[in-house]
């Protein structure tokens, strides 16, 4: 099993290439237990969730990591005219991802594991119906007046100020300049901007062909959630899985003193001192 495999590239139905990073358990499980998609959140590149992803191998479950267009690994020169937004990360992106790891393990069952946005956008993703589960970790809706109290004074000045100036001028959004989020293409930040501006997020922003999308998914869904998570509230969390109408939900909530810790928040839980207390105690028994 390699700790670090190697990015390799797979093209989605535009021509795309899209960068992504298998990881094996070997030969100590010839069929796997499972082939999981990890999907990142907004702005976090693939490698942040090697750790998690090497655990998996050795709880017998292949995996593969990717970079959404315009990220990481999948980025090519400058993001400036960059054409891209979330409907193009789900549906093309999330596609030849699913597609590359299905032609290697065609015979195994297809697991989603979403952080945070990774969790949101699979109802956009065109093959959820083959999904035999959905892990969410971290996720929920990212209306800002339901966000964190702490949080909203931030997402304000983000969503009214900085962003409006930011995206004609830059045409992305330099988020590594401004310490904000990342760098990111700029139909994606436009397309979160208004998101998050809506009650209804994603759904109330896109109308009523979304919100169909999300009632279809069948498939069941486990949401991890965390009392000190600092970008998404209980309410925000509830109310992105409420859309989830046709799917069975299993909603935990964890507070670090659960676990004996001082601390999880928005990304704690793909941190490797958490194998055990998370990964194994909550995560793993989700998963068969």
């Amino acid at each position: 099993m390699s700790r670090h495999p190697k990015p390799e590239f797979t093209a989605a139905a535009d021509g795309q290439q899209i960068a992504l990073r298998f990881f094996s358990p070997g030969a100590s499980y010839p069929t796997p237990l499972g082939a999981v998609i990890i999907a990142p959140a907004m702005g976090v590149s693939q490698a942040y969730y090697a750790d998690f992803a090497n655990w998996l191998t050795l709880q017998g479950y292949t995996a593969v990591t990717f970079d959404y267009r315009g990220m990481g690994d999948s980025r090519q020169g400058s993001l400036r005219g960059f054409k891209a937004d979330i409907f193009d990360w789900a549906k093309l992106d999330c596609s030849a991802v699913s597609d590359a790891l299905m032609r290697r393990f065609p015979d195994v069952p297809l697991i989603w594991i979403g952080h945070s946005l990774g969790g949101q956008i699979i109802p956009l993703f065109p093959q959820h119906a083959l999904l035999k589960k959905a892990i969410t970790i971290g996720t929920g809706s990212g209306y800002w007046l339901e966000n964190t109290w702490t949080l909203r004074t931030y997402v304000w000045w983000l969503w009214y100020f900085v962003v409006p100036v930011a995206l004609p001028l830059f045409d992305y959004f330099p988020g590594r300049k401004l310490k904000k989020v990342g760098d990111l293409p700029r139909g994606v930040m436009a397309q979160w901007r208004r998101w998050c501006l809506n009650r209804d997020y994603a759904v109330g922003v896109e109308g009523d062909s979304v919100r169909r999308q999300f009632a279809s998914v069948t498939t069941p869904i486990v949401s991890l959630s965390f009392t000190d998570d600092e970008f998404m509230s209980a309410k925000n969390t509830a109310s992105l899985h409420g859309f989830y109408t046709g799917a069975e939900r299993t909603m935990k909530r964890i507070a670090p003193k659960d676990i004996g810790a001082k601390r999880i928040g928005h990304f704690g839980f793909f941190r490797h001192r958490f194998a055990e207390s998370l990964w194994a105690r909550y995560l793993l028994p989700e998963l068969g």
